[in-house]
């Protein structure tokens, strides 16, 4: 598909987007359990009590890692075919503006921005309904696109 032919993609719906939203929470719930494993078998290995470190530095410490993971999990996925698997599911993929392949300064601009659409009772992500062009604020922000990908020819025919 060219340049071209991407830019005139439609934007993904906002059911769609929500859909492959918990299509990834599965993943990421995969994510947080494997770090979770890091994580014990590290305290077993220094000791039961390093979780008891003054003001909880060590806790946000480990929150921060966590949250770096999730987000790397989605700049790792963007950056390689524009697409996590709950977007390759709902035929979505995330595109530069101009319809290229989205910059790494692009991800983890948006993976900082995404939630906080998210947490301000979701009008960041209810933006598109009122988008000329179908963007979230994120999508906005970030100076990329969430497309609707047409569907592919069926197999024999």
């Amino acid at each position: 598909m060219t340049s071209e032919e991407q830019t005139f993609l439609p934007p993904a719906t906002l059911i769609r987007r929500l859909m492959a939203m918990i299509y990834d929470g599965f993943l990421l719930l995969g994510i947080t359990f494997a770090y979770g494993v890091v994580i014990f078998l590290l305290r077993k290995l220094f000791g039961d009590d390093t979780l008891q470190a003054p003001h909880g530095f060590l806790q946000v410490l480990i929150l921060a890692g966590l949250l770096f993971c999730w987000a790397f999990f989605y700049v790792w996925c963007w950056r390689r075919s524009g697409q996590t698997l709950g977007m390759k599911s709902w035929r979505l993929q995330l595109q530069a503006k101009d319809g290229g392949a989205v910059t790494s300064q692009n991800c983890w601009l948006r993976c900082l921005l995404a939630p906080l659409s998210l947490a301000a009772l979701g009008a960041g992500y209810l933006w598109c309904l009122i988008d000329q062009r179908g963007d979230c604020l994120h999508d906005k922000w970030s100076e990329t696109r969430t497309v609707l990908l047409p569907k592919p020819p069926k197999k024999g025919k």
